[in-house]
């Protein structure tokens, strides 16, 4: 079995690369981005969330 992250999480794919700073940014934004949410439009649950990602 391969060692699993413990901080990291969902980042941990992209290993020592693009800063500490970054990762956090991108971590928030993927959690959110992979929720399953309720449509507004149905209302069925389990739809996955889709949102743009924009780093500058």
């Amino acid at each position: 079995m391969a060692k699993r992250t413990k901080k990291v999480g969902i980042v941990g794919k992209y290993g020592t690369r693009y800063g500490a700073s970054l990762r956090k940014m991108v971590k928030k934004i993927e959690i959110s981005q992979h929720a399953k949410y309720t449509c507004s439009f149905c209302g069925k649950g389990g739809r996955k969330a889709f949102t743009s990602l924009t780093i500058r």
